[in-house]
């Protein structure tokens, strides 16, 4: 049976370093939805994805990923963090071949290179692309296992409009297929073109959520963000 949510954080608290990062945070994200997870910097998202993939466990409260545990479903997961350091020597087109043979049945190579216009870049090495090269990249790495849960964690950072335009219809392809997307983002005009659904966080509680059409019906994104979030450092 197939969950009616493909994450859910439940009361999810966290403190590091002495400080509570994340205080009782819950929210969830509808299976074959795109959800955006927004906040100002230091709100606690990147907090809240590090517990859904694993990487910090809460002080208190449940995370759940595709009806399990976090890493429990980490093959049919796709991440795409902002910067992907160990990338840095290798190319483009070696990458996603080798990350291509890890799955029974990978995207095509070819197939993300075309929709996401990487075939200048396949032969040049990590290191040597723009930001905004290095996060089609990222992308393309995070699809091609065809995962039924994609994380991406502001991802067109650094993009020209051109390829900006070009995530977008990646993005809105992966929903129509129903893969279920979790999206953060500082772009309003990003998450109010593509989210089904919106969360607000400030000092790691959700301030306000709901559909977009429910959130905008009086005021933009922005405005909304800008009422309901303090601009935590």
């Amino acid at each position: 049976m197939i969950p009616s949510y493909a994450l859910e954080l439940d009361g999810v608290t966290v403190s590091l370093g002495g400080r509570r990062v994340l205080d009782g945070l819950s929210w969830a994200a509808a299976t074959g939805e795109l959800t955006a997870l927004l906040g100002p910097n230091g709100a606690g998202k990147t907090t809240a994805l590090r517990c859904v993939t694993g990487l910090i466990v809460p002080d208190a409260g449940r995370v759940r990923v595709l009806g399990g545990p976090p890493g429990g479903a980490n093959d049919r997961v796709g991440l795409m963090p902002q910067s992907v350091g160990a990338w840095s020597a290798v190319r483009p087109g070696e990458l996603l071949r080798y990350l291509a043979g890890l799955y029974p049945d990978p995207l095509p190579v070819a197939e993300l290179v075309e929709s996401l216009a990487l075939g200048p870049l396949l032969n040049r090495p990590y290191r040597r692309l723009s930001g905004g090269e290095q996060q089609a990249v990222n992308l393309a790495g995070a699809l091609i296992g065809r995962p039924e849960l994609v994380l991406l964690d502001e991802p067109t950072a650094g993009m020209d409009p051109h390829a900006r335009r070009r995530t977008w219809e990646v993005i809105g392809a992966l929903r129509t297929r129903g893969v279920s997307v979790l999206l953060t983002t500082h772009d309003m005009d990003e998450a109010a073109r593509l989210a089904d659904r919106v969360w607000i966080m400030d000092a790691g509680r959700v301030t306000v959520s709901g559909t977009v059409a429910e959130l905008t019906a009086e005021a933009s994104l922005e405005d909304v963000f800008l009422r309901h979030t303090g601009g935590a450092a």
